[in-house]
């Protein structure tokens, strides 16, 4: 069962100049050590951190609050399999709220898409309830 969908579209150019206006105060206060870490080993840094940037969007209007309630942008952070898969890990308030969102008997499964074409990098996101195998 979907429990939530969410997309955003950021603008490339935009996060390059709040990068540059900013620095490590944007950095620190939107994105985790493991995201700063995969985006600055990258050749484009600016479209790593845009598509993060898209993906805690993307994530926040799937949990049906947007960026308010109390989500944090650390709250929602991406990484990647070693296939390269992208994935979706939340704490904080962010996981509070989903595991409400969360039937009994269910476990969430957020399923997001990353893809990038300067200068726009887009996620979608899909919550997914899957119901717990019997015990």
């Amino acid at each position: 069962m979907i429990l939530g969908i969410g997309t955003d579209l950021a603008n490339i150019d935009r996060i390059a100049a709040t990068l540059d206006r900013f620095g490590d105060r944007f950095r620190n206060r939107v994105f985790t050590d493991t995201e700063q870490r995969k985006a600055e080993r990258r050749h484009d840094v600016a479209g790593t951190y845009a598509k993060r940037w898209a993906a805690k969007e993307a994530c926040s209007k799937a949990l049906g609050t947007g960026l308010r309630m109390g989500i944090a942008w650390r709250d929602m952070a991406v990484s990647n399999l070693p296939t390269g898969q992208p994935v979706m890990q939340v704490t904080g308030w962010a996981q509070e709220r989903l595991a409400a969102m969360t039937p009994p008997g269910h476990e969430a499964i957020i399923h997001v898409t990353l893809t990038d074409d300067h200068p726009w990098a887009q996620a979608f996101v899909v919550i997914e309830a899957r119901p717990l195998p019997p015990a």
